[in-house]
């Protein structure tokens, strides 16, 4: 449909083919969906990624050869981890686990637009470099399209339909990144196109997530 370099063209298959990202519960906590149905679906894409990355890539991108340690590296370690460590704490101290989930919560919102705002001015010149590529387009067509699906395959429980909604959206910028530098570092616009989905859709899915969130709280 968008006429792409093959770089970008590369970049947008590998960001589509890894899901689990770790943003999903933040999005999910603005959306005012089903935060703990949100945990799981993250934990088992994730897992699922660790998988599916490494047999289907090869299939999708001719030459494309995935470690699968690699990536389950960089997800048991950033992300799975973490949250194993929190479960733990709220199933054997609950009472120090509800004392700390504001303050954690405050914390994650604050390191989101810390992180946001640093992609934006480190990237601003990789963004721009895109205008005329067919690049933007295709990112915000792609993260428009795979939050519909989610949507219309999410069943008719509002909280729970936000929640796919928003996954299926979401891509694991992580692993797409990894994959991008393992396999194709001599193609710049590779990486490229893998952070501009990254950049747009935490923009884009925190805007409409925000938008989801005052429906709920209209209704409610």
């Amino acid at each position: 449909v968008v006429p792409l370099d093959d770089g970008l063209a590369t970049g947008l298959i590998i960001a589509g083919a890894a899901a689990g990202a770790p943003f999903l519960p933040k999005l999910v906590q603005v959306a005012r969906g089903n935060a703990a149905f949100s945990v799981g679906l993250m934990t088992l894409l994730m897992v699922v990624t660790v998988i599916y990355l490494p047999v289907m890539l090869p299939v999708l991108l001719s030459g494309a050869s995935v470690s699968p340690w690699d990536i389950a590296q960089s997800l048991i370690f950033a992300m799975l981890l973490p949250l194993g460590i929190g479960l733990f704490i709220k199933a054997r101290y609950e009472r120090v686990a509800q004392s700390l989930q504001p303050h954690m919560s405050q914390a994650s919102s604050l390191a989101i637009v810390l992180m946001l705002v640093t992609i934006l001015v480190l990237q601003f010149s990789t963004i721009i470099g895109t205008i005329g590529t067919g690049g933007i387009l295709a990112a915000l067509l792609f993260l428009v399209g795979a939050l519909v699906i989610g949507l219309l395959l999410g069943g008719t429980e509002g909280r729970m339909r936000s929640v796919i909604g928003l996954g299926t959206a979401q891509r694991n910028l992580a692993a797409a990144m990894l994959v991008a530098a393992q396999n194709f570092s001599d193609d710049a616009n590779v990486l490229v196109m893998v952070m501009l989905i990254g950049i747009l859709g935490l923009i884009l899915l925190m805007v409409i997530g925000g938008e989801m969130g005052k429906r709920v709280q209209a209704q409610g």
